[in-house]
């Protein structure tokens, strides 16, 4: 089963724009579960513009009772740039993942992968301390084999793939989609034949998922902008049905 995490930056984004409580970020993240997704995801940056460092400790608590009392298995995936200022914060939060994305200073939402040739050895770093926590880490990347031929030196225990440009291709056509998924499987063979995990995220909708779910390995998508803004149109617990819906038509 591919699991469906969903991005609740955007609500917290909302709430942050005119201050207080309005949306709740803990009440909105309890809807989202009850319609069935399978896990929560954060990005908290630095100048805190969504996210904020005290949503990722309630968010942890939230969700410890929620499993407490559903008896479920709801997952935390907190994401963010491999620095001391996100260990800390991991290490204090212990998600059950963390997945490093490199950031650019000033970048509007993350859009690469790491390059491995050059960050491989400060990244190694980061993946064994938090390793060390019990904590399951995954790397933000793209399809270039041999960036990808670098993923299992890094001890890195998945890797999610930015699906940007998929994306971007499938809007223009399904055609074009169907031709940079070609580049995403091959990509995800040699990853399982490594024995790495595979996440995805970045613009995956409900038109896009049923192709990209046919990827093999695929464990987990993490989906926050393009759902969030279907739920305005829907609503957001019918906005995850239909998100759940599309990843099982995968073919």
């Amino acid at each position: 089963m591919i699991h469906l995490s969903v991005n609740v930056n955007k609500v917290a984004t909302l709430r942050n724009s005119r201050g207080g409580n309005h949306p709740d970020l803990l009440a909105i993240s309890e809807l989202i579960l009850k319609a069935g997704a399978h896990g929560i995801t954060v990005h908290p940056r630095e100048d805190e513009r969504h996210i904020k460092k005290q949503d990722v400790f309630d968010l942890k608590v939230f969700l410890q009772k929620y499993n407490e009392k559903n008896k479920t298995r709801i997952e935390y995936n907190i994401e963010g740039e491999p620095s001391a200022r996100f260990l800390d914060l991991v290490l204090e939060a212990k998600p059950d993942q963390a997945t490093l994305v490199p950031v650019t200073p000033g970048e509007i939402t993350s859009d690469h992968g790491f390059d491995l040739k050059k960050e491989k050895t400060s990244l190694t770093e980061y993946i064994k301390k938090i390793q060390a926590a019990g904590i399951r880490v995954s790397i933000f990347m793209e399809t270039d084999p041999e960036n990808l031929q670098l993923v299992r030196s890094t001890g890195a225990d998945r890797v999610e793939f930015y699906t940007g440009p998929y994306a971007h291709a499938f809007d223009e056509s399904p055609e074009k989609g169907k031709k940079i998924f070609e580049t995403f499987r091959l990509a995800a063979e040699f990853l399982e034949k490594e024995k790495i995990g595979i996440n995805a995220g970045h613009d995956l909708d409900q038109y896009n998922l049923p192709l990209f779910a046919s990827l093999p390995g695929l464990q987990e998508v993490s989906i926050g902008h393009r759902l969030m803004s279907y739920a305005l149109e829907v609503g957001i617990q019918k906005a995850v049905e239909v998100y759940l819906q599309a990843i099982s038509k995968a073919g």
